[in-house]
């Protein structure tokens, strides 16, 4: 069995080709400037890279370039499409839909109706799956949602203090996200450590972050909330909010509702704060430049990590594993280093040097620290591809 696994934007589509039986990666690749004159495409098989430029108008044509490249008879890994079992998909938000779905139109209608709190996510999903379904009908399309890693996280830690028919009729609740990356590093913790009792806490770091408390592999408790612009402050989403400030802004700037909610979910976090960027690496180089804003962009980042990370370390009742992972997560080292800091009363001991020079999976706890540090690369395509695999199995018995 062989899943496609795709990861889509607003202009690009890039993807994974897993061979299941084998249990291993086929090839990568992708299309860029979807919709321009000449569209970039790529694919790697192995250690072959080719790359070459046509015209790509949809997704679905970019699928289609795809196929054709893997499906070459001088350089592919395919004798025909036909052998791609389906295309897995890691869905945001279905509301009423969680787990893993094969598409289908009230899957799509379910995500429709969520696509004001994803609005960065949910309406380019729906349009390519869509136009994936029309035009590429012999292949099942599968949504893994982000959201069902949290399934097993307790009512009291579900529901907001709101009018209880709010969740019952309108899914008004912290559903979490980031499902696929928290579920690899739940399972390769419990793998690589060799146990299943893990009190663990996966801090995924990047363009968007969450943390998850993670115990016996399972999620206890998340720090996002109902959409992907809670929790911890993102490159240019807010994070934690008071939603009573919007009266204050509709009445002092002028602004609708709908222009302040997009000034929430695109010119805030660290973009927002710090005027600079949305991307930790220009705003690193701006507060070392001695830039004042862009340092308070970073200690708002870093103390909104280490709220979160308490509240999670309390709810687990203590800590065996502290994972960093997604792009900040892996290569932050001051991230890590600011994050730790002071919590050796807690059992968490970063070595500073070792922390320093990190690369790939490895520790970076100190000899004294109780708790385990680790820098941990995700690989949340893997999980969708087992997901996707799983369900045909599934359907198939």
């Amino acid at each position: 069995m062989k899943i496609l696994v795709a990861n889509l934007g607003s202009t690009s589509f890039k993807y994974r080709l897993y061979d299941m039986q084998l249990e291993q990666q086929l090839a990568r690749g992708g299309v860029e400037r979807i919709g321009a004159d000449q569209s970039r495409c790529f694919v790697q098989i192995g250690s072959r890279r080719q790359e070459l430029t046509a015209s790509v108008p949809d997704h679905a044509v970019a699928v289609r370039q795809c196929l054709d490249q893997l499906t070459d008879p001088a350089s592919g890994c395919l004798s025909d499409a036909s052998e791609v079992s389906a295309i897995g998909f890691k869905a945001v938000h279905g509301g009423r839909y969680s787990g893993v779905q094969r598409v289908t139109p009230d899957v799509l209608a379910a995500m429709e109706a969520m696509n004001p709190v994803a609005p960065a996510h949910n309406p380019m999903y729906i349009r390519a799956m869509r136009l994936l379904s029309d035009k590429l009908p012999e292949i099942p399309l599968v949504a893994a949602f982000e959201t069902g890693f949290h399934a097993t996280v307790s009512e009291a830690l579900r529901h907001y203090a709101v009018p209880y028919e709010w969740a019952e009729e309108y899914q008004i609740k912290r559903w979490g996200f980031h499902g696929a990356s928290h579920r690899y590093i739940a399972n390769r913790t419990a793998d690589l450590l060799q146990r299943e009792d893990l009190r663990v806490v996966s801090c995924h770091l990047g363009g968007s972050s969450s943390l998850c408390a993670i115990r016996g592999r399972q999620s206890v408790a998340t720090s996002m909330g109902m959409s992907p612009q809670s929790g911890l402050p993102h490159n240019n989403r807010v994070g934690d909010f008071d939603v009573f400030a919007l009266p204050v802004l509709i009445q002092a700037t002028g602004k609708s509702l709908d222009e302040l909610l997009k000034d929430l979910a695109e010119r805030s976090g660290l973009l927002g704060i710090s005027g600079v960027s949305s991307d930790i690496r220009d705003v690193l180089e701006a507060a070392d430049a001695g830039d004042r804003r862009a340092g308070l962009a970073l200690d708002v980042f870093h103390a909104e990590i280490r709220r979160h990370l308490g509240g999670l370390l309390v709810e687990l009742g203590g800590l065996d594993v502290l994972v960093f992972t997604g792009g900040i997560g892996e290569n932050g080292v001051r991230t890590r280093e600011a994050v730790c800091a002071g919590l050796g009363d807690l059992g968490i001991v970063l070595d500073a040097e070792v922390n320093a020079t990190a690369s790939g999976e490895m520790p970076v706890h100190a000899g004294a620290s109780r708790t385990q540090i680790w820098v941990m690369p995700t690989n949340e395509e893997w999980i969708v591809a087992c997901q996707s695999r799983d369900l045909l199995m599934a359907e198939a018995m």
